[in-house]
């Protein structure tokens, strides 16, 4: 996925400016995240499990740009970085995936579904308690292949990631966002670079953009406010349509029997300032406890 997405980026460079091929060169680093697939992310640490390692190169000038799938991105970035560009969103959506079962709905009671996200975990138990929810992780290819070895009877994965895999035809049904809403800024690619550099920030600034920068705004200000990690199932989506942003929000318990849900409009200059009020409707509702946790 990682792979796929910088190619993207590369290409992107390439065509806006008129690059040659080799002027763009993609250097492959292993996160913590993708090393560590025997335990959950919840239990290795929040979104930085993803990012740590490549910001070092950043830093460092080992690399000039790095390219973050922005669902996996800290809300509060290592000092000297900034998020230089966000490319136009891919579908948002979650997508039901399964061998014997049409959708979600018809999964037999008790059914076995596996996940490495504890979001789409609390949002699976809030409507269906009956399901057994087991982890779920390694690469795209790794986890359909555990469908195909009976480990689970379905399982959830981002429509943008499947798409630019061009692993569509696995999709056995989007999921609407009525009943899964997406974890924030899913479906986003962002470019981080370093704040002081005058050779690269016009490059990326030059791909940006504006409407998905705005929604995504709203988006991590509503997390950011939470202080939502990899331990805390949170999801947010904001549509822009006509110089107006559309926010819906959530907060669950991990088990799903709790989930406080908001939405804010307004004008695409307030989308930072609805992400905010969303989420403090949320910490004047939420049960003390959760919020507690949450933020440990």
């Amino acid at each position: 996925m990682a792979l796929a997405q910088a190619h993207e980026v590369k290409e992107r460079i390439i065509t806006a400016h008129r690059f040659s091929e080799d002027a763009v060169t993609i250097h492959v680093i292993k996160t913590t995240g993708d090393r560590v697939l025997d335990r959950p992310l919840s239990e290795i640490g929040g979104k930085g499990l993803f990012t740590k390692e490549i910001e070092e190169a950043l830093l460092s000038g080992e690399i000039d740009i790095a390219v973050h799938s922005m669902k996996d991105m800290q809300t509060v970035l290592p000092d000297r970085l900034v998020i230089g560009a966000v490319l136009p969103r891919e579908d948002p959506r979650d997508a039901f995936i399964s061998l014997r079962h049409r959708d979600f709905a018809v999964l037999p009671k008790n059914a076995v579904v596996g996940t490495s996200s504890l979001r789409r975990k609390a949002q699976i138990l809030h409507a269906r308690p009956d399901l057994k929810v087991v982890d779920f992780r390694g690469n795209v290819q790794t986890r359909l292949r555990k469908l195909e070895e009976g480990v689970a009877e379905a399982t959830f994965l981002a429509v943008a990631g499947l798409k630019r895999l061009k692993l569509e035809e696995r999709i056995t049904a989007p999921v609407s966002m009525e009943h899964m809403l997406p974890a924030v800024a899913q479906g986003v690619i962002g470019l981080e670079v370093r704040d002081d550099d005058a050779a690269i920030v016009p490059i990326t600034a030059s791909l940006n953009d504006a409407t998905t920068a705005h929604a995504v705004a709203a988006e991590r200000a509503f997390l950011a406010r939470l202080e939502g990690s990899c331990r805390t199932p949170i999801a947010g989506h904001a549509v822009i349509n006509d110089g107006e942003v559309y926010f819906r929000g959530q907060l669950l318990s991990p088990d799903g029997a709790k989930c406080y849900d908001v939405s804010r409009r307004g004008k695409v200059e307030q989308a930072h300032d609805l992400g905010l009020s969303a989420a403090d409707e949320i910490l004047s509702q939420a049960d003390a406890a959760l919020l507690v946790r949450s933020n440990a």
